[in-house]
């Protein structure tokens, strides 16, 4: 399957039992609800997916269930997140074999490198497999920025195609276009800048909260991409309180949070995550509780 990069790819959440030993049925019920919900493609073992708190062999196991619940539906992009480079390459060439239609890469973890290390990174990565790649800014999180001069470098690696840019910068968008045209395709990376950065011109959203709201992120792409703006800033306005808890430190658990609220998915997260509570908890809960009570009617938009 080639990957067309457009419309909504959720980064799906990790189900865990009770032990938190991965529950992989539940993470494949997750996976195909996303797709029947109307996802054009699924973001496996990214940030909500908690790739970093789960094993090398535990990855590799549940990406091989992602793959075989998709079944070819919608393209499976896969998160490439690890502490170096070597461990980058080899688990991309597994995620080739398992069957993975892409990668969504991100620098190493923990160190952070200068330009030319960062180049060479991805460029290490993107040798040791045929698969696309779509590069992962965070500079938020990661303290790294993927910069022009980076992207510049990178104009020749051939299986570098996308970038998920979630600078909270909207200008960026704007930037990365005028220096690069079409070479990248561009995806908004943080949930609260989603309507921002379609409509200047990205051409999907990797989305957090989707998970939770599916219906309503899927139509809010369909409308801008109709140009149907009224339908999707109402969407978005109704949608951007939730759409904020993406750019906070324990977003991960906030997603999980509403899946659960919203009967999608389990709270349960894996240390050095806790799942929250007191006074946040309670926030979330009235937060989504709230959206869900006057969530947008869908039904009169269906022409989007």
């Amino acid at each position: 399957m080639k990957i067309d990069w457009q419309g909504v790819f959720p980064a799906v959440t990790t189900q865990f039992k009770e032990d938190l030993s991965i529950d992989y049925a539940d993470s494949q019920r997750v996976v195909d609800d996303l797709i029947n919900d109307g996802v054009t493609g699924i973001i496996a073992l990214g940030t909500c997916g908690e790739n970093n708190s789960l094993e090398p062999d535990e990855k590799r196991k549940l990406l091989t269930a992602i793959v075989e619940v998709v079944a070819g539906r919608v393209p499976v992009v896969v998160g490439t997140s690890e502490l170096t480079t070597p461990r980058a390459a080899a688990f991309a060439k597994d995620a080739e074999k398992i069957g993975a239609t892409g990668l969504m890469l991100l620098p190493a973890m923990v160190y952070v490198p200068k330009t030319a290390e960062l180049v060479e990174h991805f460029t290490q990565v993107a040798n040791a497999t045929s698969l696309p790649i779509m590069l992962y800014n965070n500079p938020t999180a990661y303290r790294v920025n993927i910069g022009n001069d980076a992207l510049e470098a990178l104009r020749p690696v051939k299986n570098i195609v996308a970038i998920k840019e979630s600078a909270a910068d909207t200008r960026r968008f704007t930037d990365v276009y005028n220096a690069f045209g079409d070479r990248y395709s561009i995806f908004a990376g943080l949930d609260d800048v989603a309507y921002e950065g379609l409509l200047l011109g990205a051409q999907g959203w990797v989305s957090g909260l989707t998970s939770a709201f599916p219906a309503e992120s899927v139509l809010l792409v369909k409308a801008l991409k109709a140009g149907d703006l009224k339908t999707a800033l109402e969407i978005y306005r109704w949608f951007l309180p939730l759409l904020h808890l993406d750019a906070d430190h324990d977003l991960v658990q906030s997603i999980k949070l509403a899946e659960q609220i919203m009967g999608r998915g389990s709270e349960r997260v894996r240390m050095p995550r806790l799942p929250l509570t007191g006074a946040r908890r309670a926030e979330v809960t009235k937060m989504v509780e709230e959206a869900a009570a006057s969530r947008p009617s869908l039904s009169i938009h269906k022409a989007a």
